[in-house]
């Protein structure tokens, strides 16, 4: 298994996570349906890089460029680490190994 996979997997849980915690705290249904959808799309697409899906590589680079661009737009507004900065700063390096893997291939 690659590192694009695993980042692939880390931030789908992680947005998953973020996602519930979301809901839990502040009853936001769009950061349930928004975590977790795009967490489990993550983590489909991470399944499908490990069987060697060069598409899936493409669909994880795609949700995680979606998911930082919610984030800056969320942090510019709301200037708060959590959940926007967190999530910027695990996005990061997620993006730079996807990207990686891209190139390698």
């Amino acid at each position: 298994m690659n590192l694009a996979v695993i980042a692939a997997i880390a931030y789908g849980i992680l947005a998953i996570i973020g996602g519930v915690m979301g809901y839990a705290q502040a009853k936001s249904k769009i950061s349930l349906i928004a975590g977790c959808g795009c967490g489990i799309l993550l983590l489909v697409s991470a399944i499908f890089q490990a069987q060697g899906q060069a598409w899936a590589l493409f669909a994880a680079l795609a949700i995680t460029i979606v998911l930082l661009l919610a984030f800056v737009m969320r942090f510019v507004k709301t200037r708060k680490f959590m959940p926007a900065g967190l999530m910027l700063v695990l996005g990061i390096p997620t993006l730079g190994m996807l990207i990686s893997q891209l190139i390698g291939t």
